[in-house]
């Protein structure tokens, strides 16, 4: 059984960030790095596609996670050249002081996927 994909997304708790990237070769691996800077220096060390911070709002996937602030997004939009994802609780108006803090991307899946009012599509073109 194969599996194709572009890239995986990693948790701190994943496993290996080094044997993902063995395994993986060329494809696209980012990791979450909460509300800190080290987890993006040691991400970044280890050679990653991308850094995510986040939880920045409070989110039904994940209503335990660590929460992080906008600072963190504007120290990384100064001090890290490559892509920065912000995950986390976002819907159609928190995202854009994410953006204006320095986010490159996105990540949405409640808000798409677990929206009481909206179907997906309805919820994706929210952003438009």
């Amino acid at each position: 059984y194969r599996i194709k994909a572009d890239g995986c997304h990693m948790g701190q708790l994943d496993g290996s960030f080094k044997m993902a990237r063995e395994k993986l070769k060329r494809k696209i691996l980012g990791i979450t790095c909460h509300n800190s800077k080290v987890l993006a220096k040691n991400a970044i060390q280890n050679n990653v596609d991308y850094v995510a911070f986040g939880s920045f709002f409070q989110s039904k996937l994940k209503p335990n996670a660590k929460k992080a602030n906008l600072k963190i997004l504007k120290w990384a939009k100064k001090n890290i050249k490559k892509p920065v994802v912000a995950i986390g609780g976002i819907n159609n108006i928190n995202y854009k002081k994410l953006i204006k803090a320095g986010a490159n991307y996105i990540a949405l899946s409640s808000f798409i996927w677990d929206n009481p009012k909206l179907k997906p599509e309805e919820a994706i073109r929210k952003f438009k």
